[in-house]
């Protein structure tokens, strides 16, 4: 059996590689990636598929029963453990979804039940949660996390390492490949269309040739006008064949894509 994959997050370096050191030292656990605050922590898990999260309550920015409340809107939340010096906020924190509440200064028991806890945990794979609608994306901009729905982005721009993400009210950069969301979300109606764009197929309101190009036009940040994207010439065929079988070709708000201008 595969080792977990966790998540630490702490604000104070000293707790932080405690509580790493501590993980490590368990049998049960094969990697302890580490966060010093909420976006961090948030960029790590859009970076891996973590087993458990073991989370600290007093950070600055979102606080840790903040951050746990982000998660547990997540298709596939992971069990958040939390390890805090206050021993007032056991109710709060399992109100929360949490699966333990561990108190300071650590002991190794405490630790091995809650490591056991993740371990009996069972989440959904991620081909059963990749169609959920209700999936969320956590957006950081000028300190402040705010959470995108799948379904109101309209197409998805690679950026390097990065993904922008284009909805009706603005675009919202994010550290994801476009190749893994590529992955994650083509059973949830979103197709290639080029090495640049991953459009939301509901949100397609037709196609338009342009001399020996190919551009699909797509609805976009509630402009009357429909942005056009180029379509490589390999997805063409396979971007036609979607829009007329795809199970999520309810156009929202419009009928059904044309291929004309």
């Amino acid at each position: 059996m595969t080792g977990l994959i966790v998540l630490a997050v702490d604000d104070e370096a000293p707790a932080l590689d405690e509580l790493a050191f501590l993980l490590n030292r368990d049998d049960a656990v094969d990697q302890v990636l580490t966060a010093s605050d909420a976006t961090s922590a948030l960029r790590e898990l859009a970076d891996h598929r973590v087993d458990g999260v073991f989370l600290d309550i007093s950070m600055p920015g979102l606080s840790g029963m903040e951050l746990a409340a982000v998660l547990a809107k997540y298709a596939d939340p992971p069990p958040v453990v939390f390890v805090t010096a206050h021993d007032d906020r056991a109710v709060e924190a399992f109100g929360v979804g949490a699966v333990d509440y561990l108190l300071k200064p650590l002991r190794d028991d405490q630790l091995t039940r809650a490591v056991e806890r993740i371990s009996a945990h069972e989440r959904p794979r991620p081909d059963e949660t990749v169609g959920d609608d209700d999936e969320v994306i956590p957006v950081e901009s000028g300190g402040v996390t705010s959470l995108v729905r799948r379904d109101a982005i309209s197409w998805v721009e690679a950026v390097g390492d990065y993904a922008r993400l284009h909805t009706d009210t603005g675009s919202h950069l994010v550290r994801v490949t476009l190749s893994t969301l590529e992955s994650r979300w083509q059973t949830a109606g979103f197709a290639r269309v080029h090495r640049s764009y991953l459009v939301n197929l509901p949100m397609v309101v037709g196609l338009r040739s342009a001399g020996a190009s190919t551009m699909v036009r797509v609805k976009a940040n509630g402009a009357s006008q429909a942005v056009e994207l180029p379509v490589s010439r390999r997805q063409v065929r396979e971007l036609k064949d979607r829009l007329v079988r795809d199970p999520m070709r309810t156009i929202r708000g419009g009928g059904p894509a044309s291929s004309g201008s």
